[in-house]
């Protein structure tokens, strides 16, 4: 019987107008420690964003959330945070802010695969919205 591990999600949101407090659902960054997993997925659907805010700049979106995942991968091509262990990488992505780009509070669970957790919650809370 293969063991299951502890792992670490948050979602990851797009605010089109912060006072507005409004989001969606637009990622998912999950960290499996044992299973030296860090990696994130998302998806922007455009017209629903567009449909928050009309003055969203879709294209500083995209370059954020490709920060965020070159990130999550790490190493030199992610600057000083990409050098830094999974762990740290997810706690600095997982900070609070206020800004067009959040993350959630962090929820925990337990996997048998890292890979096969984060596309589920993917599945779950952002494909399906």
């Amino acid at each position: 019987m293969q063991d299951r591990h502890l792992f670490e999600y948050a979602v990851i949101r797009v605010v089109p107008r912060v006072e507005r407090e409004e989001f969606l659902n637009v990622g998912v960054i999950l960290l499996c420690t044992k299973q030296k997993f860090l990696k994130m997925k998302y998806s922007i659907d455009k017209d629903r964003l567009l449909a928050f805010s009309k003055d969203l700049d879709i294209d500083a979106l995209e370059e954020n959330l490709s920060s965020f995942q070159r990130i999550a991968i790490g190493g030199k091509d992610a600057g000083p945070i990409g050098e830094l262990d999974a762990a740290s990488r997810f706690r600095w992505l997982t900070a609070t802010r206020s800004t067009v780009v959040q993350t959630s509070k962090v929820h925990p669970g337990f996997c048998l695969d890292g890979e096969d957790s984060l596309t589920r919650l993917f599945d779950q809370l952002v494909k399906e919205y």
